[in-house]
């Protein structure tokens, strides 16, 4: 009797989870780009990881989360050094090339990528609509490309490096969501931040010379991604990712881009173009294409077994009628 209220609740907490998630998300790619004059991506990467790291320790061992099981460690090491470290290193790259809007939109391109290695890495085949969306979104990525090159290489390399860092992203969702089966999301979130803190740590020297150059607002900005768009915002997504699918919650990011134009906008002034705004509309179409649900043909060796009559459905046993059971203990097992 209580198992849909209780069902119900939990999806309404995941939904909350994705919600926060996506804000503090869009916040991070307006201060990273706020800090792109400040802080090489590397530096920017490992201080960031760094502060997450020490948040989340912290509360790991004040709800005493302890550590992983072995089975869980191979999709956390792995997230850990493609979502943690690449994506963030490569994202930080990016945006030094590009404005936030345009790396908001060609990072969604990630919930396509998810889908492309399910489909290899999960042996879940490739839908034709998966195709085809790659194909829409490629000409998104090409609009866009285009429109903020200005004759130069510059915007093209910003570009590739986005592309990469949705790729990284959609390597990092993959290995984490089996991770999940075994681990908490707090230890998975954890554990992952640590390892790619770790991966990040050739960047130290350049972490304390841009320390010791960078004024106090951007030193500010390094400790509020490392706290929030970090520490916050991958727990909540851990949370919500362990209750639902990769696919859906790759779904929830395609809000992220409108959220980061607005905050841009208020914060930095700073406004894509409507070329550019085209061809990242493009890019999510395409992305919503290859998510939309396909339709399943039935194969001639399948055969439609004919609902029992309704006097078979609704028969009710009488005390004359014996019950058979298939067990000696009387359980009909």
């Amino acid at each position: 009797m209580n198992s849909l209220p209780e069902r119900s609740g939990m999806d309404r907490r995941a939904l909350a989870a994705a919600s926060v998630t996506v804000v503090l998300w869009a916040s991070a790619f307006v201060s990273i780009r706020a800090c792109a004059d400040y802080f090489e991506p590397g530096a920017l990467a490992l201080g960031r990881l760094l502060t997450g790291s020490v948040a989340l320790v912290c509360l790991l061992v004040a709800k005493r989360g302890g550590v992983p099981p072995r089975k869980a460690w191979p999709g956390i090491a792995a997230s850990g050094v493609f979502w943690f470290g690449v994506y963030m290193v490569v994202l930080n790259w990016g945006e030094q090339l590009v404005d936030a809007g345009t790396a908001s939109m060609i990072v969604n391109v990630g919930p396509m990528v998810i889908a492309l290695l399910g489909g290899w890495f999960l042996k879940e085949g490739f839908p034709p609509l998966l195709l085809a969306g790659m194909a829409v979104s490629f000409v998104g990525a090409v609009v866009v490309g285009f429109s903020t090159s200005g004759g130069g290489s510059s915007s093209i390399l910003g570009l590739a490096l986005c592309l990469l860092a949705a790729v990284a992203y959609g390597c990092g969702v993959v290995f984490q969501k089996p991770a999940l089966r075994h681990a908490t999301p707090m230890q998975v979130t954890t554990y992952g931040c640590l390892i790619g803190a770790v991966a990040c740590l050739p960047f130290s020297g350049q972490l304390v010379t841009d320390l010791s150059k960078a004024p106090l607002s951007a030193t500010l900005n390094v400790v509020y991604l490392g706290l929030f768009p970090t520490a916050l915002a991958f727990s909540t997504w851990a949370y919500a990712l362990s209750r639902t699918t990769a696919g859906k919650m790759g779904a929830t990011t395609y809000a992220v881009p409108a959220v980061v134009i607005l905050i841009s906008w208020i914060a930095l002034d700073e406004v894509p173009g409507w070329v550019t705004l085209l061809g990242g509309a493009i890019c999510l179409s395409g992305v919503a294409v290859s998510r939309m649900p396909g339709f399943r043909r039935r194969g001639p060796e399948e055969v439609v077994v004919p609902p029992a009559p309704a006097e078979a459905r609704t028969a009710v046993k009488t005390p004359d009628q014996p019950v058979e059971t298939g067990g000696t203990d009387g359980s009909g097992l």
